[in-house]
């Protein structure tokens, strides 16, 4: 997206502005508060399609995010072709039945236990829409050769922050999945090298029998995760 002779600096007029009080602030805070609070993993969807309009609506928003000297070092691949999404489960439970046949250690099963997962991943069919997150760690310019990118894991992962809010206002529910390793996404979706894939989203509505484990419920309270210097 960048050509040598445009690398220079333009100040513009802040385009934004929010003018609120604090009164209205600590409102619409603590609304967005309340609202993220509804937002919880599942792992049993709908097959309802979801419209490719809301998804690519929730993806420009993830592609809004700050990041590292302004590349955007990302790319959001969606997918609700079954067959694709399909052979996308298969590979992806080949890597979770090596998992949890061995490759982790028992620390790292026993961690998970209350969370409720196996090899077993049916969503990856049922969710009418797949989003596989890549990093880019490195882009070219207009003539091929070849710059770096800088922050890269902060910057996706702010990025992927946004999509995941995006698509809770949307009144959808994901799911986080990282099988490892997970280099066999560049392959089946045509990825170039420079690209790391990082997470799978599984999107779409909840099933009417959708459940989480009881342990998502407990978060940290504030003081466990927060130090204020005033």
């Amino acid at each position: 997206m960048f050509a040598r002779e445009k690398l220079d600096y333009t100040a513009l007029d802040l385009p934004d502005r929010m003018n609120m009080d604090d009164e209205a602030s600590l409102k619409a805070a603590l609304g967005h508060l309340d609202f993220m609070r509804k937002r919880h993993s599942v792992r049993e969807f709908e097959a309802t399609p979801v419209p490719r309009a809301v998804i690519d609506a929730a993806i420009t928003a993830a592609g809004s995010a700050p990041s590292g000297a302004n590349h955007q070092p990302w790319h959001f691949v969606a997918i609700s072709n079954p067959e694709l999404k399909h052979k996308i489960r298969l590979a992806a439970e080949e890597e979770e039945e090596k998992f949890y046949a061995g490759g982790a250690s028992d620390e790292w099963i026993k961690a998970l236990e209350p969370i409720g997962t196996d090899a077993s991943k049916p969503h990856l069919d049922i969710a009418p829409w797949l989003i596989v997150i890549f990093a880019q760690r490195w882009g070219e310019f207009d003539d091929g050769t070849r710059y770096k990118n800088y922050y890269v894991p902060e910057s996706v992962g702010i990025a992927t922050g946004f999509l995941i809010s995006a698509l809770h206002h949307a009144g959808l529910s994901c799911l986080t999945h990282t099988p490892n390793p997970m280099k066999f996404l560049n392959g089946v979706l045509g990825r170039p090298a420079s690209e790391k894939p990082v997470m799978i989203l599984a999107v779409g509505h909840p099933a009417t029998n959708a459940t989480v484990p009881s342990v998502a419920k407990l978060k940290k309270p504030l003081e466990q995760i927060s130090t204020v210097f005033e």
